[in-house]
């Protein structure tokens, strides 16, 4: 539903736009023709339907493109895989967290293989507030992070400077 309103929203504006636009042009084509005696060394050149088409549809895909990938597009998600009573899973750490939605179970330690390939100073360490875990990763190797969540619940991670984030999703 809200998809709807937010498609019907972005064409309601283009449209008032192309309408803005067409008034506009009309108006300056009059002024243009009050200059064109003044000064000739600028003159309106018209464009082709199809040009002015394509460009509004390529503008309209753009925004909606943006639009969902910031509101709509759901985080990358995994399930931990137990092998010897530990759940392990692989996190690559380039430009964010993949996968940046970890599904464990209660009770059973964790093991987080955080490989960092981003060089960047704000990658350089994870935090996990609630299990009050702060571990710096190394650029290019695997640092593993061990805790056993004893809650069901989601508990969110970030990088140092808390512009990346993800979850850890504890089930029954």
């Amino acid at each position: 539903m809200l998809k709807l309103k937010l498609i019907n929203l972005m064409l309601s504006l283009s449209f008032m736009g192309a309408i803005a636009s067409s008034a506009s042009a009309a108006e300056m084509s009059g002024m243009a023709k009050d200059h064109t005696t003044r000064s000739p060394q600028f003159q309106r050149i018209e464009q082709p339907l199809a040009l002015k088409i394509g460009l509004t549809v390529g503008g309209l895909t753009l925004i909606s493109t943006q639009l969902w990938w910031f509101l709509f597009s759901k985080p990358k998600s995994q399930q931990a895989k137990t092998s010897n009573g530990v759940q392990e899973i692989s996190i690559t750490v380039d430009g964010g967290y993949s996968p940046s939605l970890v599904t464990v179970k209660r009770g059973l330690p964790v093991r987080l293989k955080f490989i960092r390939r981003d060089p960047s100073s704000c990658l350089e360490k994870v935090l996990f507030p609630e299990f009050h875990i702060a571990q710096d990763l190394v650029l290019n190797a695997t640092t593993p992070i061990e805790f056993t969540p004893q809650t069901v619940g989601s508990y969110q991670f970030s990088c140092g400077m808390n512009m990346f984030h993800g979850a850890i999703n504890v089930e029954e």
